[in-house]
């Protein structure tokens, strides 16, 4: 259930509304990451444990 998240963009979007991903939490345990297209936000999106985002994190901060 998405209703009641609170969705956010990067700082690094721009407001021209591009190709950005929206991040949101659920408030409660077990915690859970929401990832979405900020383009088609009705659509279905992904979510993740805390732990499967910031090795997602890592990996795309990884300059390799």
């Amino acid at each position: 259930m998405t209703r009641g998240l609170t969705w956010i963009k990067s700082s690094y979007s721009d407001s021209e509304g591009g190709a950005c991903l929206e991040m949101a939490r659920t408030p409660r345990t077990p915690r859970t990451i929401h990832i979405r297209d900020s383009k088609t936000p009705t659509t279905p999106h992904l979510r993740l444990t805390p732990t499967a985002w910031t090795r997602f994190l890592s990996s795309a901060a990884d300059p390799r």
